[in-house]
């Protein structure tokens, strides 16, 4: 349809991926050696200039897998959800991902009997091994990429408060276009460009926490899925507006949230906000 396409066309323009006659920009080109969705192959490009690299290509190998957590049988859910809570992270989904990709890795290298410990292992912990396997196999595959395009792989360095900022500046960099805002303080996230209300994700780890954050970025949009938001993590507006283009801000709709923004913008530079009103 010429409007999915136009969509398409503007998206990529936001994400800085075409030139002003529309093809490919030079940036556009290296994103177009990831075959992986626009956003995501922003995001692993931005980690290279927020040195958090090796996360990045962990969180996009996992949200490229299926999905590693598994529906629990009847009358064991609260077992499952005690047993992903200890690869909860207070930062949200994305890190959660982390998390659970480590401790599979560690479990694969510590076992004597290889693959019967990990497929145990992952059943004690209601995981997908198979999903977790593919993660592997995806992540070794974008490895192989950044080296033969030779784009710098940073060390690890996943826990520290700066590293979890660099994921996060990394993410916005890609996912501006995925945000949404808690409206009631219930859960009830309206999405800054659908306008269209969503829920959490069952298999968040937010999910039935007592801590909701306002404000979040998401991985995806499902109708299907009862309009869920999945694989979601906090993010401070702050943040967004640090990174997010001016073009595609200006362009949002009007509502409640932008005005929340756009305080952001006045509190933090007068000068440069009354410029752009007078714009």
């Amino acid at each position: 349809a010429p409007e999915s396409l136009m969509q398409a066309l503007e998206d990529l323009d936001y994400l800085a991926a075409l030139d002003n006659d529309g093809n490919l920009s030079e940036f556009g080109i290296i994103m177009s050696e990831f075959p992986l969705d626009p956003q995501l192959s922003k995001s692993i490009l931005a980690s290279c200039e927020f040195e958090c690299v090796d996360e990045m290509l962990t969180i996009a190998a996992m949200v490229t897998a299926p999905n590693c957590f598994l529906h629990a049988p009847p009358g064991t859910e609260e077992i499952a959800l005690t047993c992903w809570r200890k690869f909860s992270h207070p930062a949200g989904d994305h890190f959660t991902l982390i998390n659970v990709f480590n401790a599979f890795k560690e479990a694969s290298t510590t076992s004597t009997s290889q693959y019967y410990s990990t497929e145990k292992w992952c059943r004690d912990y209601f995981l997908s091994s198979s999903a977790l396997r593919m993660a592997e196999i995806i992540r070794a595959e974008l490895v192989e990429i950044m080296k033969r395009i030779e784009l710098p792989i940073s060390e690890p360095g996943f826990g520290s408060k700066e590293n979890i900022l660099n994921i996060k500046k990394s993410l916005l960099s890609g996912y501006f276009m995925h945000i949404a805002r808690d409206v009631d303080g219930s859960g009830n996230y309206l999405m800054l460009t659908h306008r269209q209300v969503a829920q959490l994700h069952p298999f968040s780890s937010y999910y039935n926490s007592r801590r909701i954050p306002e404000w979040v970025l998401f991985h995806e949009f499902s109708i299907s899925e009862d309009n869920s938001i999945r694989v979601v993590s906090e993010i401070s507006p702050d943040l967004f507006m640090e990174l997010v283009p001016q073009y595609y801000f200006s362009n949002l709709p009007p509502s409640e949230s932008k005005d929340i923004l756009q305080k952001v913008i006045n509190h933090s530079s007068p000068a440069s906000a009354m410029k752009e009103e007078q714009k």
